[in-house]
């Protein structure tokens, strides 16, 4: 994929953080981050008293600037775009900051508005969530955006110039014990200036999707807390008391206390909890209804914009499509046309015998997914490829799916029996609803039967006509280019599981056109 690769470097300048991300996008359209970075920058704490920020700090910075493009060079990058955010627009001395920024590193910083954080945001979530409604907050270190999405459609979006390092900063927190009283003081100064936007308290009732450091690191904590089984930030919803019970956790202890705490990262322990009275003081001013984590953010906006910008992020479910077309380009492990055939097949068994199976309504979906990417985990190795498609599906970033949903299409994909799918799932019990075990076995047991009518991968089924007789007998009458003498054989070999699960004996005729 290397040598015909397009890569570029995204730098984020934030208020607290400095972040790198470097993406390749291939000739097929395949896209990945293959580099990452970040620098605990506190910018916006670096400021003196007349907002203006120091030459040693502005020096500092730039040697981090300078490390991450030699970062981006030895991939190769052909483009670097670097964007500065809020302790930049905020410094009185910020034209001068990027002159020297510019000169020093050799880019051309762009200083973004505050409008600008939260559309590149709201691109980044329409892109990775299948999320229709909703308010968005990124909470940065300098400033903190919120949006308001329908449709798929940025409809308001505001800028203030409050995050969590110049909150700290103001109420003078400086790693100590947070009061209930200055908890509460914060709070109220972040509501007041939150109602000089009526239109946040008029859309009650939406889910509230957080971007940004301080989001993701109440995710983490929850996840750490909690043993949440799956580490996948993106698309992760906390408990509903999670938040209040987190502020109440960490807001008695110091700093050093809350370093030691699992899942909390050293330098964001000083400003976690002035940035969580934010976050939930826009939850509460929102009315919002939960509260939904988005691993994607400014670097991902700023990528799809620049990189992948004639994608359309208002089709329904697009997110997911744009997923598994970019796995399966990623981990070409199938011919297409194989891929495309079992898909079909597994649809029409589907479509056939669902309607008296009960499955949940979501399961067409699933199948829809797991009969496209059933064969991504032989890209590492043809035996035992099932456990490395369970693998690859649970651990690569894709989206438009929840997390329980992407543990059972995992399931479905690598379904090889019932003792194997026990196994896979044991661990992950807590995502897991009643019903999905035998929800999973079913629809696997129906992908491996679609599968087996293609086992020649030779698409020789022009049509097939699916019927029940005598009760327990699944009649597979297919119209095809030859005997299909592999086809049958693999049909018999696993009739057995097929009709555990489904209660039918599947028998394949075929009408060949020899």
């Amino acid at each position: 994929m290397k040598d015909s690769a397009q890569v570029t470097g995204m730098i984020d300048i934030g208020s607290n953080t400095v972040r790198l991300a470097v993406y390749q996008v291939a000739e097929n359209g395949a896209h990945r981050v293959i580099d990452q970075g970040r620098w605990p920058a506190r910018l916006s704490q670096k400021l003196n008293e007349d907002g203006i920020l120091p030459l040693e700090a502005i020096e500092e910075l730039a040697e981090v600037l300078r490390h991450f493009r030699r970062i981006c060079t030895m991939h190769g990058a052909s483009r670097i775009r670097a964007v500065a955010t809020a302790a930049i627009r905020q410094a009185a001395n910020g034209s001068q900051v990027l002159d020297k920024l510019n000169r020093d590193t050799g880019l051309s910083i762009e200083l973004l508005s505050g409008e600008d954080e939260a559309r590149y945001g709201s691109v980044a979530m329409l892109r990775t969530m299948d999320v229709r409604e909703a308010f968005l907050v990124d909470i940065g270190g300098g400033s903190t955006e919120i949006s308001l999405l329908r449709d798929r459609k940025l409809v308001r979006a505001v800028s203030f110039p409050f995050g969590c390092v110049n909150t700290a900063a103001r109420h003078s927190l400086q790693g100590n014990a947070v009061s209930a009283a200055q908890l509460e003081l914060i709070q109220e100064e972040i509501r007041a200036r939150l109602r000089s936007e009526p239109w946040i308290a008029q859309n009650p009732g939406l889910p509230l999707i957080g971007l940004g450091g301080t989001t993701r690191a109440f995710a983490k904590l929850c996840q750490r807390s909690g043993d949440y089984p799956y580490a996948n930030l993106h698309g992760y919803e906390p408990p509903d008391r999670a938040l209040d019970d987190m502020i109440a956790k960490l807001a008695p202890l110091n700093v050093d206390k809350r370093r030691k705490i699992p899942g909390l990262s050293k330098d964001r322990a000083d400003v976690i909890v002035p940035g969580l009275a934010i976050l939930r003081a826009v939850f509460r001013e929102s009315s919002a209804s939960r509260i939904v984590i988005c691993g994607a953010g400014l670097r991902d906006g700023l990528f799809f914009e620049t990189c992948l910008p004639k994608r359309e992020p208002t089709v329904p479910g697009q997110v997911l499509e744009d997923s598994i077309r970019n796995l399966i380009a990623l981990y070409p492990s199938a011919p297409e046309e194989h891929l495309a055939q079992v898909n079909r097949l597994a649809m029409t068994l589907y479509d056939r015998l669902a309607p008296a199976a009960g499955l949940p309504e979501s399961s067409r979906k699933l199948l829809d997914a797991a009969s496209r990417l059933f064969r991504i985990g032989a890209i590492i190795d043809f035996n035992d490829s099932s456990d490395h498609t369970f693998y690859i599906l649970m651990h690569a970033h894709w989206n438009g799916l929840s997390h329980r949903d992407i543990l059972l299409t995992a399931a479905v994909a690598s379904y090889k029996g019932p003792g194997p799918l026990r196994n896979k799932l044991a661990s992950y019990r807590s995502i897991l609803k009643e019903g999905d075990y035998d929800t999973a076995a079913k629809l696997g047991s129906l992908l491996q039967l679609a599968a087996a009518l293609d086992r020649s991968e030779s698409q020789a089924i022009s049509s097939l006509d699916v019927s029940v007789q005598g009760g327990n007998k699944l009649r597979l009458a297919a119209a095809s280019s030859h005997p299909l003498p592999v086809e049958k054989m693999e049909v018999e070999s696993i009739a057995k599981d097929f009709k555990k699960n489904w209660g039918l004996t599947p028998k394949l005729h075929a009408a060949s056109r020899q």
